[in-house]
């Protein structure tokens, strides 16, 4: 049997929309094997779907299918650790461990880019897959069907704590309540600010991150699905945070922090129980490492 780890990650950061993400200290695991039929059982009590409906098993057969190897079945746990449609990848999670885990099985006939091409592809977009499966800071596109990416590790100075609702939003709502066009102004404004916030991560100059987060291309659109999530991201920043911003299509919202800041969580703990009691803070940190594959007994 093989373990597959695969970490949250947090795409956009407010002005990367589609192209930036990071990943977290958060991980779901999956441990696969090849059996006589499909057998998914979920360790953690979490409701996933128990056929060949589940994303990971659809992923790991893409994997044998394109390698031309016949798949009878698959024996998969989930041990799921990352909250659900809630903004930290949980879906990317599961389409890298499936394409990881499958991978692995065959011998591994695939290299990591092309593990990460057809993630995206099956994605839509490379801005979680990427940091899943490198760990870090990445900045990605997609062209041709190839994933153009760059992975740098960020300034160690830096925490995130990430403010997690009790409600769900499903990406595809979140995606239809985006403009078709937009004007040329919100595209420069975005595009200097993801720049700038790029170098501010990996240079360490902090002060710029309350502006480079700046977006009007998707979080002016989604704060009317998040209840309470514009009062949320103002209180992040009145608590003292670098800058805040809607984690991927939302609902959660992450606050950048100054490490060295040792009661901010405290500070966002008493906040949330006094005034947005279905807010949960949790304090993560930039993953490094990306997905880990390792054969277990």
């Amino acid at each position: 049997m093989i373990s597959i780890k695969v970490p949250a990650t947090s795409a956009n950061m407010g002005s990367g929309f589609d192209s930036i993400g990071i990943a977290f200290t958060l991980s779901n695991e999956v441990r696969m094997e090849e059996s006589d039929q499909t057998e998914i059982t979920c360790v953690t009590g979490h409701d996933v779907p128990k056929d060949d409906s589940n994303l990971i098993y659809q992923c790991a057969k893409k994997v044998y299918d394109i390698c031309g190897k016949p798949l009878k079945g698959l024996k998969i746990e989930e041990y799921c650790n990352i909250p659900q449609t809630r903004g930290l990848g949980s879906s990317s999670a599961c389409t890298v461990a499936g394409l990881l885990g499958a991978n692995e099985l065959l011998g591994r006939p695939m290299n990591e880019q092309n593990i990460i091409d057809l993630a995206a592809s099956i994605e839509g977009h490379p801005d979680n897959v990427a940091p899943a499966i490198l760990g870090g800071f990445v900045a990605a596109l997609q062209e041709y069907g190839k994933v153009w990416h760059v992975r740098v590790p960020i300034y160690g100075r830096l925490d995130f704590v990430v403010f997690v609702p009790h409600f769900e939003l499903k990406t595809e709502k979140a995606r239809a309540a985006l403009p078709k066009t937009i004007p040329h102004a919100d595209a420069v404004f975005n595009l200097a600010r993801a720049a700038l916030l790029a170098g501010s991560l990996v240079t360490g100059d902090l002060s710029n991150i309350g502006v480079a987060v700046g977006d009007r291309l998707h979080q002016p659109y989604r704060f009317a699905l998040i209840p309470g999530g514009q009062e949320i991201m103002q209180a992040a920043k009145g608590l003292g945070a670098l800058g805040a911003y809607i984690s991927g299509a939302g609902p959660s919202i992450v606050a950048i922090v100054d490490s060295s800041d040792k009661t901010y969580l405290m500070r966002a703990q008493m906040y949330c129980e006094s005034n947005f009691p279905d807010w949960k803070p949790m304090l993560l940190r930039c993953d490094e490492r990306g997905a880990v594959v390792e054969h277990i007994s």
